[in-house]
């Protein structure tokens, strides 16, 4: 199954990291509910997160959590969110996003057309943030 996500993993579609491993990739979402939205995607195209093999799953959710920690030093925010809805693309994805309330969890609150200039600023601030905790994979 190739999947949206499978070609910006691939490079074939830009996408702004933060992080890739051998497992999975980190990278800023086009639609960024707060600033540092971010998304965290295994490198295999599995389409629903129940369906991922139980080491995998450990090894994504264990990603989020050091991109959680993360997020909350360099977008100075009380909590993230980790959402799993796994509708608008079929390939599983976490989204980790930088909250100070609940609205900051609403989908209809995504931002459109944002630019390549924030998000590529946005990766660049959790990639630095997740190197400083020595996150293996950090770019």
């Amino acid at each position: 199954m190739t999947s949206l996500f499978s070609r910006i993993i691939a490079g074939e579609i830009p996408g702004h990291f933060a992080l890739q491993d051998t497992h999975c990739v980190v990278f800023m979402t086009i639609a960024p509910i707060t600033e540092g939205h971010a998304l965290v995607v295994p490198r295999e195209p599995i389409n629903h997160w129940i369906d991922m093999p139980a080491d995998l799953t450990a090894h994504v959710f264990n990603v989020a959590r050091q991109v959680g920690i993360a997020q909350r030093t360099a977008f100075h925010t009380e909590r993230v969110g980790l959402v799993i809805a796994g509708f608008e693309v079929n390939h599983c994805h976490l989204h980790c996003i930088p909250a100070n309330e609940m609205a900051n969890l609403n989908f209809s609150h995504q931002e459109q057309g944002v630019s390549g200039e924030r998000l590529a600023d946005a990766a660049g601030r959790l990639a630095a943030q997740l190197r400083s905790d020595g996150v293996p994979g950090a770019v």
